[in-house]
């Protein structure tokens, strides 16, 4: 019986160290997020736009956008806020390895929790008012 107890003591501080450990990752994730160098940005309007992204702050990401700004994704028409209703919160870059286009194109390396890590490019068009009117994105070779 008494090893018994010791097994049981033993799966417990496992148990423990496991879900402590579990706890901790979301933190970490978040903040390997937010601090992504976005000293490339030059646009301060795709700046705020990806800080938006980074952070899944919707609010912010939405109202940088015209009412009826268009979406590509690889060249396909998309609906803009269903698409980044479903986004915001779970994809994110990792870098920014270029910017072109007086920091209107951004390509870098991606995560989304559903499609895993790629390469992509952001491409901003501004529009009235200081708007974004038109996002295309995808897959960059």
């Amino acid at each position: 019986m008494k090893t018994l107890n010791h097994y049981i003591i033993y799966g417990t501080l496992i148990t423990s160290a496991v879900n402590a450990q579990a706890a901790k990752t979301p933190a970490a994730t978040i903040q390997n997020m937010n601090t992504m160098n976005t000293e490339k940005l030059s646009n301060p309007i795709v700046k705020q736009a990806i800080d938006a992204l980074q952070s899944g702050d919707k609010q912010a990401w939405f109202s940088l956008f015209t009412n009826d700004a268009q979406l590509f994704d690889d060249g396909n028409k998309m609906d803009f806020k269903s698409f980044f209703e479903k986004a915001l919160g779970h994809e994110r870059f990792t870098s920014i390895d270029k910017v072109e286009q007086n920091g209107l194109h951004l390509y870098g390396k991606f995560h989304s929790d559903k499609w895993g890590d790629f390469k992509t490019y952001f491409k901003f068009t501004i529009g009235a008012g200081n708007k974004i009117s038109k996002l295309e994105i995808g897959q960059a070779g």
